[in-house]
């Protein structure tokens, strides 16, 4: 058992299981590119559509568990030194997700953490998107377009009205990313594949309201039924919670991105700042850095946990003691006493998510 092996066995980059897949009555728009492109080299069971991969979690419904283990969120709570800044928490907040999306989402909204109406067991769900792939013309909705009102938004949903036509499209390219914040409307489209961090209290379920589901109806298995029953909606929490300042204002939505375009598999190793309190895309929540290319880089100390995960090609992670390879569909935990890295990339693109 892993208990009798003791905490600091665990002192090293962590190697997360590959198959946290949620199932299709949760995510029934879900495609096929994460268990058949994305996880090819992962020799996974055959399967139907995958909509999400919780890659890295301590979530109470679907908890990521290591390659060779025990769950992520036991070895955290055993051993506090590899959660840094976030020890008197007792696990982390970092939530890590593959999506896909083969039809368009619903469109829905996240309140803040503070909300004086979310239960003692529920948070606000911050997140960030970065497109990995995205079919000719697919992109996300964000926002509503300018001179929409709450009036107009409660008209169209009580009418079975199409709710998208209110809201701004933004076409997406690979290596887009773009950060969403409380009180933000949002969908993703169809034909979108992204990597998604988002914060959760540790313990908790992040909350998310809808306000639209594209007045579809699915079956008990999760698919499309013209005879079944309509996914949950949450119309007046939803309306609640949005922030109408923000919510058509077109400069507002354009500051939330950042165009870095594809990953430079093909050149030498590089490492880039994509989100931080800095900048480029500014936050003051996630931290989102890409590896990408050939060669070697020295990958500094961080005093919060961090989550690796390989898009493409091969990553080798050196912490002085041990070697661990992430190929491409792995996630790697680094805990957070860890000191620098040496990290060898093999024709590679990954990105490396954490909390500010």
């Amino acid at each position: 058992m892993w208990d009798k092996v003791g905490p600091r066995n665990w002192r090293r980059p962590l190697l997360l299981r590959p198959d946290n897949f949620t199932p299709p009555s949760r995510t029934p728009w879900g495609g096929r590119r994460i268990r058949e492109a994305l996880k090819a080299d992962a020799h996974l069971q055959p399967g139907g559509p995958v909509g999400e991969a919780w890659e890295l979690s301590v979530e109470p419904d679907f908890p990521s568990r290591l390659a060779d283990g025990p769950t992520l969120d036991e070895v955290l709570r055993a051993d506090p030194v590899l959660l840094g800044a976030e020890a008197p928490a007792g696990s982390t907040s970092l939530l890590v997700k593959l999506v896909d999306a083969a039809d368009d989402l619903s469109v829905q909204i996240h309140p803040h953490d503070g909300d004086p109406q979310l239960a003692a067991g529920e948070s606000g769900k911050p997140e960030a998107w970065y497109i990995i792939d995205a079919e000719p013309g697919a992109g996300l909705y964000l926002g509503f377009v300018a001179g929409v009102s709450r009036q107009d938004v409660e008209t169209a949903i009580d009418e079975h009205k199409d709710l998208s036509s209110l809201m701004s499209f933004v076409p997406v390219s690979p290596g887009d990313l773009f950060l969403i914040g409380p009180g933000t409307p949002h969908a993703i489209g169809n034909g979108v594949l992204l990597l998604e961090p988002q914060r959760v209290a540790p313990g908790k379920r992040g909350v998310t309201y809808r306000y639209w589901d594209w007045n579809r109806k699915y079956d008990d298995t999760g698919r499309l039924d013209p005879s079944g029953h309509p996914r949950d909606l949450h119309r007046e929490r939803a309306l609640e919670v949005t922030d109408w300042e923000i919510a058509a204002d077109a400069e507002h939505i354009d500051r939330l991105s950042h165009r870095a375009g594809p990953a430079p598999i093909d050149g030498p190793a590089i490492l880039e700042v994509l989100m931080s309190r800095e900048g480029p895309l500014r936050s003051e929540v996630f931290s989102v850095q890409r590896l990408a290319g050939s060669g070697t880089l020295e990958l500094h100390a961080a005093d919060r946990l961090r989550s690796l995960t390989v898009l493409d090609g091969r990553v080798t992670l050196h912490d002085g003691e041990t070697s661990l390879a992430v190929s491409r569909g792995q996630t790697s935990a680094l805990p957070a006493c860890l000191g620098s890295l040496h990290v060898v990339l093999d024709s590679a693109h990954a990105v490396l998510c954490s909390l500010t």
